[in-house]
């Protein structure tokens, strides 16, 4: 799927952010939400940009019901975390940190996400830590 990810354009990931935002959705909802006339040609085209999304395995329908919903099959986290990968490999050799030390000097970083970031990277030092010392105990 991966492959798949990095074709997914512009228009697509504003319908998969309604989406992600929803839960799921109907092919109205999603046209309502995204246009203010919500015309029969708009219409059409949120229906053809889900119809791509769908081949591309980034949303599956439910045909359950007259009006058809769709649901996310990748996450948001899963699509932020492979399009910065992604953009990790072009521009900094693959690694995260130059692409992270950038964006936070660029836009500055609240208390709450310093706080966040501190959680985490102490989380995944405590995973790492507690899985060299399984493996070392399997030794």
């Amino acid at each position: 799927m991966t492959a798949k990810l990095e074709t997914v354009t512009d228009t697509e990931l504003a319908i998969l952010r309604e989406i992600w935002n929803r839960g799921n959705a109907t092919i109205r909802q999603i046209t309502d939400a995204l246009y203010r006339e919500g015309t029969a040609p708009q219409y059409a085209t949120v229906q053809k940009l889900l119809e791509r999304l769908e081949a591309k395995d980034c949303v599956a329908r439910d045909r359950g019901t007259r009006a058809h919903r769709f649901r996310a099959l990748v996450s948001r986290d899963e699509f932020l975390g492979h399009r910065l990968q992604a953009l990790a490999d072009k521009l900094c050799d693959g690694s995260l940190v130059p692409l992270l030390t950038t964006l936070v000097h660029a836009k500055g970083i609240s208390r709450d996400d310093r706080e966040s970031m501190r959680s985490l990277i102490d989380e995944l030092s405590g995973r790492r830590a507690l899985s060299e010392a399984w493996s070392r105990k399997k030794r």
